[in-house]
């Protein structure tokens, strides 16, 4: 049995999640929540969720159905009427790709699991600078979060949302998994496909970015690839 506090890691199966869940790793017992929203990729996430759980030998996971986000719409990622857009990484626009709330109904799910096995810490892998520009991707968001956890747990709880690579680029997260030796090769993040990444979403724009600025090669194939160290 592990002496190290617990700490619920939410991993999409993406590099910003499996990074995080590798720097939680360093210190804490793992807990991995995986949440299925009904977007188009659920099926190839989970996979990567399992393949990230089994290399840091994570017996407690927890997978959560939550596709009413399908129902009420209003995203390319549930919705396939709507086209998800391709990359433009400099737009200030919000992208189709955002799922409105998505991460208030994930964190309170976690929030909800901590409770029951004592886990003090939630991890998160949000990023803030070098993101799609989500408004819950932020970090005035999450500190607003950690005061609702405050206020709607029982008076002896203490869990604290962390957001360990909120602040970072792209570039600095590739480096950083490859710091912890984080399976990189397991995680997904296409908005699109599940075969072969289509390397023209926003995500896989963003994380093609990261691995040419890092000067290292991503370890997943794409249909296409384009350099984006200029964008």
């Amino acid at each position: 049995m592990s002496n190290r506090d617990k700490a619920i890691v939410l991993v999409s199966g993406g590099m910003d999640s499996l990074v995080t869940a590798a720097i939680a790793n360093e210190k804490y017992e793992l807990s991995l929540l995986h949440i299925n929203y009904g977007q188009r990729t659920q099926n190839r996430e989970l996979k990567a969720f399992n393949g990230i759980a089994d290399h840091y030998n994570a017996d407690n996971r927890l997978v959560v159905s939550i596709e009413y986000l399908a129902q009420i719409g209003g995203s390319s990622l549930t919705d396939r009427s709507i086209e998800v857009s391709a990359a433009d990484i400099n737009s200030k626009e919000i992208p189709t790709s955002y799922v409105p709330f998505r991460n208030a109904n994930m964190l309170s799910i976690a929030v909800s699991w901590a409770e029951v096995i004592g886990a003090s810490r939630i991890f998160i892998g949000a990023v803030e600078e070098d993101s799609s520009g989500y408004p819950d991707c932020r970090q005035i968001f999450y500190d607003a979060f950690n005061n609702v956890i405050e206020a709607g747990t029982k008076p002896m709880t203490s869990i604290i949302i962390e957001t360990p690579i909120i602040s970072l680029k792209k570039y600095e997260i590739v480096k950083r998994g490859i710091e912890l030796k984080a399976p990189l090769e397991l995680s997904w993040s296409c908005y699109k496909n599940e075969d072969i990444a289509c390397g023209v979403c926003d995500s896989c724009a963003l994380r093609l970015k990261g691995f040419q600025l890092a000067g290292i090669e991503d370890p997943i194939g794409y249909a296409v690839i384009r350099d984006y160290r200029n964008c």
